[in-house]
């Protein structure tokens, strides 16, 4: 089991300067020869580093978690391989930092917070949603913004077009997530005003999820854009997008990856993002992955409300 870390003490992060210097990749440090033209490869920063935890130092990696596959940013390949937009975030962050981030794969965000309290982890990449009433569980440090939807089936049978338009319905989410609770609140307001109740179907993860509609089982999948959209690209026209561009049930959105509650890691990794977002490697990654209207600014610690 991993023990919360310490930092030591004669490392004080106020005192950490955020030079980034990049060097541009070469051989064996690109993934490809098309990439290595334009992916820009991290160096260590050493004040950064040495800032770390002791035992992280020692071992040279850090425990991230993550819920499964949330594509783009989370995709679990064939050999349980964690790829996609947020493990090359990590591999930069691994980079500035000068450790290996090693990725695990847990049910649900339950499962991801009860991992980092009991020690088992030292952080999650994310991205997760940043609510307010979260903040009592971990701190975030949010790196990008995102927009909920909902993916239904070919031609939209249910005419689902927003919230107020799923009484009646079978509405698949991810167990644990802000969208449940949104859809789950709607439910009331359909009871309430004399019509049928939304029939909201949990599910562990997001291709379950997606499965409900593609088999029927359920009427549409509520949950964030990015993954949704990719979802939809690679269901060969089985499945569209509906209730774009509105709020459905929610603010700003900001999402991110957490530590848990007073972690020394929280200031060490929010300089280290600002490194990744001041290199020019953040908007490359996003860029990559079709997600620059998800880009934010600039990092930042408990930024959702």
């Amino acid at each position: 089991m991993r023990k919360l870390r310490t930092l030591s003490a004669a490392m004080m992060i106020t005192a950490l300067g955020l030079t980034g210097c990049t060097v541009e990749p070469e051989g064996a440090n690109s993934k490809s020869s098309s990439d290595s033209a334009s992916e820009t490869v991290l160096e260590p920063n050493q004040k950064l580093h040495d800032a770390l935890p002791e035992d992280i130092k020692k071992e040279g990696t850090i425990a991230a978690v993550n819920s499964g596959s949330f594509p783009p940013y989370v995709v679990i390949d064939a050999n349980n391989e964690v790829t996609g937009a947020t493990a090359e975030v990590g591999e930069a962050i691994g980079q500035i930092l000068d450790v290996k981030i090693e990725h695990n794969t847990v049910d649900g965000l339950a499962s991801v917070l009860g991992g980092m309290d009991a020690d088992r982890y030292d952080l999650s990449l994310g991205p997760v949603g940043d609510y307010e009433d979260r903040h009592a569980q971990a701190t975030f440090i949010d790196w990008v913004q995102e927009f909920v939807v909902f993916a239904v089936e070919k031609g939209n049978p249910k005419s689902i077009t927003g919230l107020d338009t799923t009484c009646g319905t079978r509405i698949a989410v991810q167990a644990g997530g802000s969208a449940e609770r949104v859809i789950k609140d709607q439910s009331k307001k359909c009871a309430e005003s004399g019509k049928e109740s939304v029939d909201v179907q949990a599910y562990k993860d997001q291709p379950s999820a997606v499965l409900s509609v593609e088999s029927s089982r359920a009427d549409a999948f509520f949950s964030s854009q990015a993954p949704l959209t990719y979802f939809v690209e690679q269901s060969d026209g089985a499945l569209e997008l509906t209730a774009t561009g509105k709020a459905n049930g929610f603010d700003d959105i900001l999402q991110g990856g957490l530590v848990p509650k007073d972690s020394p890691l929280e200031e060490t990794m929010l300089e280290a993002f600002k490194i990744l977002f001041e290199s020019g490697r953040y908007e490359e990654i996003m860029t990559e992955y079709g997600l620059e209207d998800n880009m934010l600014e600039k990092p930042g610690v408990n930024m959702g409300s």
